[in-house]
């Protein structure tokens, strides 16, 4: 290879890596540390999931399935929606990913012309700036503020939009603030949204977890269901984060194009993993053992607010998914210097907020898919760590 030439992508070489792979990969390979920072279920895969997906290799189910799913997943998929009042036909408006996060860049490669501005919401998932500008997108980060709950308003919207505004990008409940949006909240967006004419990427795969109020979906408004895609999947409300499978939903054209890329790149989702999806889905106890997992989670959650909150940090409290996204500003410390030296001095690794965007700049972000024994360890070191520093 020539010393002046680079065949790498320009868009690729520029981009970073993950915050959260950094931290992890410190952490795996630190003797004695402990982590709050893996977005992933504690729970198992429910035995009878998992028995489904062992079952439908014996009988050597193991061939490619339709492009968009088997036609039995897309049907119990379409009749779980029904749950968030949420009305798609199983046949056209549902495909079925390699989790929701194949759905997100399927969505905005199917949406996104190159130039196109996408609008997104943050601090937000970690691959959501990435997968805009692979497809030669402009990401325009709208960035949320504690004082409102992380909840994104009109007005912070309508201040971003211009003539080449095209998607906007959102996650409720949010990963990594925990923050909501109640029906209200959605209308006073749904009206911005339709007066503009822009489409929206909704991202809810942490739908099943909230604590003390109902998810409401945007595409279930008046008006949405034609400018919206639904994303969902089984990763956190199943606990099935390696089966790698999730939803996504929407008008039949932006559907049917979504599945040419998917064809195209992925062939179909994983045949045993949809097997065991649909028993999943089809269980008599699906939502006794989710309502178990939320009850567990919204326990872990007390925890951990309360914890910080003694140690004099400020804590919007979360109302869904599974983080805390407290401030450490009064440290002085920047996100990055915190995180570093906190696994450093005590063995405890989090992620630095500035990992879902430069406004999380000045928090962190601690999941609590971990034991209560775990927790209650963390919040001791952390404790030990801020000590030294003077909190008001």
């Amino acid at each position: 290879m020539s010393q002046n030439k680079s065949y790498i992508s320009k868009i690729v070489k520029e981009m970073p890596d993950s915050g959260i792979k950094d931290f992890f990969d410190i952490a795996n390979t630190m003797e004695g540390a402990l982590s709050l920072g893996v977005g992933e279920p504690d729970f198992p895969t429910p035995e009878h999931v998992r028995e489904a997906g062992i079952e439908s290799i014996r009988r050597a189910e193991t061939k490619y399935t339709d492009n968009r799913g088997t036609v039995e997943l897309r049907a119990a998929v379409a009749e779980y929606l029904e749950k968030f009042d949420l009305h798609y036909d199983r046949a056209d408006e549902i495909l079925i990913t390699m989790g929701a996060s194949e759905g997100i860049d399927l969505a905005l490669r199917t949406l996104v012309n190159p130039g196109d501005e996408v609008l997104v919401v943050e601090p937000a998932y970690v691959s959501y700036i990435p997968c805009v500008e692979l497809c030669g997108g402009v990401p325009v980060s709208i960035p949320l503020q504690a004082k409102n709950s992380f909840r994104l308003t009109a007005e912070e919207l309508e201040e971003k939009i211009t003539d080449k505004t095209k998607v906007l990008l959102i996650s409720f409940p949010n990963n990594p603030t925990g923050a909501i949006m109640e029906q209200e909240d959605l209308e006073a967006i749904r009206e911005v949204v339709i007066a503009h004419d822009i489409f929206v990427i909704t991202d809810e795969i942490y739908a099943e977890l909230t604590y003390g109020k109902k998810h409401v979906s945007i595409a279930s408004l008046p008006g949405m269901y034609e400018r919206c895609v639904v994303l969902n999947g089984f990763s956190k409300a199943f606990a099935m984060t390696g089966w790698r499978l999730g939803i996504a939903a929407g008008p039949r054209d932006v559907i049917f194009h979504m599945n040419k890329i998917h064809q195209f790149t992925t062939m179909s989702a994983g045949t045993t993993a949809q097997y065991a999806a649909l028993e999943a889905l089809q269980s008599p106890v699906r939502d006794e053992e989710i309502a178990a997992m939320r009850k567990e989670y919204d326990e872990r959650r007390h925890i951990l607010v309360e914890g910080f909150r003694q140690m004099g940090f400020a804590v919007v409290e979360p109302e869904g998914a599974f983080y805390v996204f407290p401030s450490i500003r009064e440290t002085g410390l920047t996100s990055m210097e915190f995180c570093e030296r906190l696994l450093k001095e005590q063995k405890v690794a989090v992620i630095p907020g500035n990992a879902f965007g430069a406004c999380g700049e000045g928090y962190i972000r601690c999941s609590y898919a971990y034991s209560k024994n775990v927790i209650r360890e963390c919040l001791d070191k952390i404790a030990v760590f801020v000590s030294q520093f003077r909190l008001q």
